[in-house]
């Protein structure tokens, strides 16, 4: 399986860790761009929608998607049915053939999972794990952590525009996106209110909101077999996420407050 150039993205988690909806980057070009004329440090709506574009077009490309009659994106496309929109923002997905276990998801409505990540979770997991990045787009977490990078990293030196159109990035200046997004964390209210806001969306789509409990429970067995296995990259991983029991315990009483049935499977 091919190595994906990032190497975690949002390592898996954009969701139970969010790293945000976004790894570390081996793809770092040594590319010196020409400095960009310096602006005032805002971002209109329609730069940012081009940015966001631009650094989903750039992943794409530096990944391997699987084909629309892979087993993956067969599988990601049923268990996806009826996803289509969030917020009035359409739902895009796509799988990477990577060896990575992670997914993500960007501002615009792009969700990228991780066949690896597949692999090892089965569909009401890997559900959860949607409508968790779902809820962090639908709340604009996704932009404003995309924002606070952009400015941060790729843009820290100032941008230039013509008309409006927002100035090109440098492949360096991705990559320093990159590993500011990787480094870009969400806070507690916002990681709960995302659960919230996916286990609603998940009820409303007519999929079964236990999948919120399930995908945190498997997390949580991860978390353990790191610690067991003294895997200090997994557990420097987890270390910035220490509440999953009050994660998985908030999903599980609401799912049963509201009489809905486990999976059989889970039971």
């Amino acid at each position: 399986m091919k190595r994906t150039v990032i190497k975690c993205l949002v390592t898996l988690c954009c969701m139970a860790f969010t790293m945000p909806t976004m790894a570390q980057f081996n793809l770092k070009k040594a590319i010196d761009g020409a400095a960009k004329a310096t602006k005032a440090v805002t971002l209109t709506d329609e730069e940012m929608r081009e940015y966001v574009k631009e650094y989903i077009d750039w992943m794409d490309e530096h990944n391997q998607v699987c084909a629309d009659d892979n087993e993956y994106t067969v599988r990601l496309k049923r268990l996806t049915e009826g996803l289509t929109d969030v917020e009035g923002v359409p739902l895009n997905f796509k799988v990477y053939y990577v060896i990575d276990v992670n997914a993500f998801a960007c501002a615009d409505g792009s969700i990228r999972v991780f066949s690896s990540l597949m692999d090892i979770m089965s569909d009401e997991e890997l559900l959860g794990v949607i409508g968790h990045e779902v809820g962090h787009i639908a709340h604009k977490d996704s932009k404003k952590g995309f924002r606070t990078a952009l400015l941060t990293s790729a843009l820290k030196d100032g941008i230039s525009s013509q008309g409006g159109t927002a100035a090109k990035l440098t492949d360096s200046q991705l990559g320093d996106l990159g590993e500011a997004l990787v480094n870009s964390t969400y806070s507690q209210k916002q990681e709960r209110d995302a659960d919230d806001y996916g286990y609603e969306f998940l009820q409303k789509s007519g999929k079964n909101p236990w999948a919120m409990a399930l995908s945190f429970r498997r997390l949580k067995q991860m978390q353990d077999e790191a610690g067991a296995k003294k895997n200090n990259k997994l557990n420097q991983l987890f270390s910035t996420h220490p509440d999953l029991d009050i994660r998985i315990k908030r999903m599980e009483e609401r799912a049963t407050s509201e009489g809905i049935q486990a999976p059989t499977a889970a039971k």
